[in-house]
């Protein structure tokens, strides 16, 4: 069951829908959206829907403008602000690992934070890694400076960075690839894999990423 909370920032109020881990939390995933939906895009609800029952809280921010009712996301820094808003009005989580995440804008906005928020991993789903069609004004160094292990999923037909526009062997980053799928991870009727197959292959990326390389790198040495 979904909570909501309202968080004041300085940019106006902010929602909170957090989906709670089924028992103990092994992990806690905090995502914000990005510039052209809101956190009921079908990647957002496929993870709030599936990871809470494999033990990963799902806390899914809506940011200011999106509350306000406006159309047009505001600047990025302010889209930061909010993050960290809602990082701090997380619950305490007496060690259990935070993963920062979102999609596309969102996703820059959880690099740009993660080290900042003490996160233990960024999800960055739909990494808007160029504008569409302008592949010269890259924003890899976003990607890069996040400072966290981060997994990247990533549509086969994304117009704003395919997988193969991401250079071999970046250090932390980890990607995972949606065949035939575009920016909102949307794939054709004649597509290699059905929607719901799509979104399957985001949801189990994710869920193995964690597991392996946030909850798995946690474990206390020699236990």
């Amino acid at each position: 069951m979904s909570t909501e909370q309202m968080l004041e920032t300085a940019h106006g109020p902010a929602r909170l829908v957090t989906d709670a881990a089924v028992g103990t939390p092994t992990a806690v995933l905090l995502m914000s959206h990005g510039a052209g939906n809101g956190i009921d895009s079908r990647d957002l609800e496929a993870l709030a829907a599936a990871l809470p029952p494999q033990g990963v809280t799902v806390a899914r921010l809506e940011q200011p403008w999106r509350v306000a009712g406006r159309k047009i996301a505001t600047a990025p820094p302010t889209l930061d602000v909010a993050l960290m808003a809602a990082v701090a009005a997380l619950p305490p989580r007496d060690g259990v690992p935070l993963v920062l995440g979102g999609r596309s804008a969102g996703a820059r906005s959880a690099a740009r934070c993660a080290s900042l928020a003490d996160a233990a991993g960024c999800l960055a789903l739909s990494f808007p890694l160029h504008p569409p069609g302008r592949p010269e004004r890259s924003r890899l160094a976003e990607l890069e400076g996040a400072g966290v292990p981060t997994l990247v999923v990533q549509g086969e037909r994304d117009a704003m960075g395919r997988p193969d526009e991401f250079p071999e062997g970046l250090l932390g980053v980890d990607l995972a690839v949606v065949p035939g799928a575009d920016h909102g991870l949307k794939v054709g009727a004649r597509g290699p894999l059905s929607q719901e197959s799509a979104l399957e292959v985001v949801v189990e990326s994710v869920l193995e990423w964690v597991v392996r390389d946030i909850c798995g790198s946690r474990e206390t040495p020699g236990a």
